[in-house]
């Protein structure tokens, strides 16, 4: 099953964003579920990708080429696809995904 999560690019006020970010990331691991995410290394997105990843689960990451160095594109995941703008990165997050979490 492969889940779309959009997260921000910044952590957020309080601590318990970041900590949620890394226990769905860990819980996707356990379960065999395939991150879809914006792309970022940055923020809640770096977060969720790395515990993904550091719990041996897979993750595909969508990225806007004029995003690419503003966010720092994720290049420690599974695959990194780098589109030409907002949209396509909106459309292929969604052709990619079976769920989606907000």
């Amino acid at each position: 099953m492969n889940v779309c999560v959009f997260c921000g690019s910044g952590t957020g006020a309080n601590v318990c964003f970041s900590q949620a970010a890394r226990k769905l990331g860990l819980l996707f691991a356990q379960n065999s579920v395939r991150l879809v995410y914006g792309g970022g290394n940055i923020g809640l997105m770096g977060i969720i990708a790395g515990a993904v990843m550091e719990g041996g689960g897979e993750v595909t990451g969508v990225i806007p080429r004029f995003l690419m160095d503003k966010e720092v594109g994720h290049t420690g995941i599974t695959e990194l696809e780098v589109v030409a703008n907002m949209h396509e990165r909106k459309k292929r997050m969604a052709d990619l995904a079976d769920a989606f979490v907000a």
